[in-house]
């Protein structure tokens, strides 16, 4: 996950923590002094992120020495060291905040991602991310989602066609949406559409919209979907699945169910750095 975009994300949050320098760290060690560092996690979670910390590291000082002492995606014990710094003090000290900000995020999204997946699982539905995701955060995050084990949606506009209910009504009609997408969109892009009533879900059948998102339904109104698509299009199912209604919303038919909280409400998990020790020169 280190690329431009990532490095310029980098950037900007150590210009945010550290753009005046370290004045705390400055003011007690000397350029000379040097420590050994690790971050442990203080409960169970999925980690994430592990290259993005240690390349937090790396920018502050070229000359710090990182260990990863995991692989993302793993799941982690309460306890566990997973990543081990040493040199510079007043450099490790000024990218403590900024790697662990990067690393409890991500692993918070892979955490949840984990529990939603695993929640999923007999089901055989897929469970993907939306884009409500931190502006510039992305790619980062929907690779969190995945280190989790659920999957990507789009991951911009350009990916594919969804007809969403704010493009039916300028419009006019679903109807007429799909068609003036259809004449312009590539012949490789899928056509989805979003309903909220029942009628829509037939309009969207006659259409022949290749997906139907069935858009805050309830698990009734989604098991009368079903039914009336009779396998015509793929069926997405959105709007207010929390992990304890998952399965209220795994209705036998649906092939996808996309979840914002995913991403948008998945809280931080507990990570901390502690020196060890000095290292003697």
């Amino acid at each position: 996950m280190i690329n431009p975009r990532t490095e310029h994300l980098i950037d900007l949050a150590l210009e945010e923590d550290a753009g005046l320098g370290d004045l705390t760290s400055r003011a007690i060690f000397p350029l000379r002094h040097t420590s050994r560092a690790v971050i442990r996690a203080g409960q169970n979670l999925v980690i994430c992120g592990l290259t993005v910390s240690a390349q937090v590291f790396l920018r502050v000082d070229p000359a710090l020495k990182v260990r990863i002492m995991a692989q993302d995606g793993s799941l982690i014990k309460k306890g566990r060291a997973v990543l081990r710094v040493e040199g510079p003090t007043q450099s490790l000290l000024t990218a403590e905040r900024t790697a662990l900000n990067f690393l409890q995020r991500l692993s918070g999204i892979a955490t949840q991602a984990r529990q939603f997946a695993e929640a999923a699982g007999p089901t055989g539905i897929r469970i993907v991310d939306t884009r409500k995701t931190t502006p510039g955060f992305r790619a980062l995050e929907k690779y969190a989602v995945r280190c989790g084990g659920c999957h990507n949606h789009r991951a911009s506009l350009g990916e594919h066609v969804l007809i969403k209910d704010n493009h039916i009504a300028a419009a006019g009609s679903l109807s007429r949406a799909v068609v003036l997408a259809r004449g312009v969109a590539p012949h490789t892009a899928k056509v989805e559409v979003e309903a909220k009533t029942m009628a829509e879900v037939r309009e969207a059948c006659r259409i022949g919209a290749e997906v139907i998102l069935l858009d805050n339904m309830t698990p009734a109104q989604i098991r009368t979907a079903v039914t009336v698509i009779a396998g015509r299009a793929l069926i997405e199912v959105s709007g207010g699945v929390r992990l304890e209604t998952l399965a209220d919303f795994a209705v036998p038919g649906v092939d996808v169910i996309s979840i914002g909280a995913l991403t948008h409400s998945a809280p931080a998990v507990d990570l901390s750095l502690s020196v060890l020790s000095v290292v003697k020169r």
